[in-house]
C-alpha cells in the first residue's frame, strides 16, 4: 500500500438554495428545503413538476460573456466551482509544477441542457428530421462531448496532468473524488482538482424519470417532496449543483500550512450485475463497498460517527441502504447518525456524491450532522437513527459516504479528521 495519504484543502460548491461553501452549509444546518416547482422550463405538463433549482447568475459568478456562451449551465457550475476550491485552497500559480496537476470531473447527463436547447433550435421546435447545422452554436460540438467539462476546469486550473471526466451515473461524484484521491497514492499527480457537476433540469430528463415514475409526484407541496426514510415518501426530487475540491497530498499540504478539511482515507465501489435500475433488498454489494473502504482506511465499523446515505427517497433504495449499514456496520449501525441531505437539496445525478463529499467534510470541520428534512413518520423497515428535522452537534472524527446509482453501482467512502 502507497504511504501517501490525499486531504482535502479546498472546496467550492453550488448549490439549491446556496451559491458557495458558506451558503450551502447554512442551509443544511438550517434544515431548509430548496425543492421548488419548476421555473427552468414549463413542466406544466409533466408527471413531477418540482425540482431542486440553483439561483444561478454566471455573470455574477465572474464568468465572462465568451464563457457564458462556450459552456453549458454544468459546465459553468464546474467552473464556478473550481474558482472556489482553488481560492479556499490557497494555492498560487507556480507553486506546484503544471504536470503535477490533475483533473477527475464526474458527471451523469454532460451538457443536457445545451444540447436538448441546440436541438430545439436545429430541428425547428421538432418538426424537421434533417436538422440544419448552420443555426448550431458554434461550441454545439464541445456539449456533445462531456469530457470538455473536465477541460475547463482543468484550464482553470492550469492542469497539464492526467485530465478525465468520470461518467458512472449517479454516483460520479464519488467516483471522481476515488479517482482524483488515486492519481495521489499511485503518485502520478500530487494535487488533483475533483469533483463533479450536473445540470439535468430540462425536459428531456424529466421525461425519461416521469417514465419510470422514480421522482415524487407532490407537486401541491414541491417543498415536503423529498422524504427519505419517510413512510409516505414516492420517489426523489430532481436537483442539479456541482461541488468541487483539491485534493493535496497530506505532507506536502502539511509542509505549506495548508488548512486541512478532512483525510480521504478509504474508498471502494461496487456492481449488482443484476438490474439496471434494480436493488436487491439485501444491500450485499454496497455493504461489500463499504467493507472494503474500511479496511482501507483501517477503520473499524465501530469508528464510524457519522453516515451520509444516499438516502434518494425511493422505496427500494433506503431499504436496501439501510440493510447495507446493518449488514457492514453490525449492531453499530443502530448507534451511529445517519442523515440524507437530498431532503433539502434534491438528487443532482452526477453531482450529488461530490455535493456530499463537501457536506462529510464540513461535518467533520464543524461537528455537526446535518438532518433529514421532511422525515416526520419513518417506514418501520428503516429503522436506524436519521436525524430527524433538526441538525446535531455530535462528535465527528470518522464519516462514511455512499453512493448508488443506476446500472447497479456501488460505491462507499471513507473521510476523517485529519491526523496532525
Amino acid at each position: 500500500m502507497s504511504d501517501r495519504q490525499v486531504v482535502i484543502t479546498g472546496m467550492g460548491v453550488v448549490a439549491p438554495g446556496g451559491i458557495g461553501t458558506k451558503a450551502y452549509w447554512d442551509l443544511l444546518t438550517a434544515g431548509r428545503t430548496a425543492t421548488r416547482t419548476i421555473t427552468l422550463f414549463d413542466a406544466s405538463g409533466f408527471r413531477s413538476r418540482i425540482a431542486a433549482e440553483c439561483d444561478f447568475d454566471p455573470a455574477a459568478e465572474g464568468l465572462s460573456p465568451q464563457e457564458i456562451r462556450r459552456m453549458d449551465r454544468a459546465a459553468q457550475f464546474g467552473v464556478v466551482c473550481a474558482r472556489e476550491a482553488l481560492a479556499d485552497s490557497g494555492l498560487e500559480e507556480g507553486d506546484i509544477p503544471p504536470e503535477r496537476i490533475g483533473v477527475t470531473i464526474g458527471s451523469a447527463v454532460g451538457c443536457t441542457m445545451g444540447l436538448e436547447e441546440e436541438y430545439v433550435v436545429l430541428s425547428d421546435g421538432g418538426r424537421r428530421w434533417l436538422v440544419d447545422p448552420a443555426y448550431a452554436v458554434p461550441h454545439l460540438y464541445g456539449h456533445m462531448v462531456p469530457s470538455t467539462m473536465a477541460c475547463e476546469v482543468a484550464w482553470v486550473a492550469g492542469a497539464e496532468g492526467p485530465v478525465s471526466l468520470i461518467s458512472t451515473g449517479c454516483t460520479a461524484g464519488l467516483d471522481a473524488v476515488c479517482a482524483g484521491s488515486n492519481l495521489i497514492l499511485s503518485g502520478r499527480s500530487d494535487v488533483v482538482i475533483a469533483g463533479a457537476t450536473d445540470a439535468p433540469i430540462s425536459p428531456i430528463t424529466s421525461a425519461c424519470f416521469d417514465a419510470i415514475k422514480a421522482t415524487s409526484s407532490n407537486n401541491d407541496d414541491p417543498a415536503h417532496a423529498s422524504r427519505p426514510f419517510d413512510a409516505r415518501r414516492d420517489g426523489f426530487v430532481l436537483g442539479e449543483g456541482a461541488a468541487v475540491f483539491v485534493l493535496e497530498e497530506r505532507e506536502a499540504a502539511h509542509r505549506r500550512g495548508a488548512h486541512v478539511y478532512a483525510e480521504v482515507a478509504g474508498f471502494a465501489n461496487r456492481s449488482n450485475a443484476y438490474h439496471m435500475t434494480g436493488l436487491k433488498p439485501d444491500g450485499r454489494e454496497m455493504a461489500e463497498a463499504i467493507t472494503h473502504a474500511l479496511r482501507l482506511a483501517r477503520q473499524d465499523p465501530t469508528d464510524i460517527d457519522y453516515i451520509n446515505a444516499h438516502g434518494s427517497g425511493t422505496k427500494q433504495n433506503d431499504r436496501h441502504e439501510t440493510a447495507a449499514f446493518k449488514r457492514s456496520l453490525g449492531r453499530h449501525a443502530y448507534e451511529v447518525p445517519v442523515s440524507s441531505i437530498k431532503s433539502m437539496i434534491g438528487h443532482s445525478l452526477g453531482a450529488i456524491g461530490s455535493i456530499e463529499v463537501a457536506a462529510c467534510a464540513l461535518a467533520i470541520e464543524h461537528q455537526v450532522v446535518p438532518p433529514t428534512a421532511n422525515l416526520h413518520e419513518a417506514d418501520p423497515e428503516c429503522d436506524l437513527d436519521y436525524v430527524p428535522l433538526t441538525a446535531r452537534e455530535h462528535a465527528i472524527d470518522t464519516v462514511l459516504s455512499v453512493g448508488s446509482g443506476f446500472g447497479g453501482f456501488q460505491t462507499a467512502v471513507v473521510m476523517r479528521r485529519d491526523r496532525t
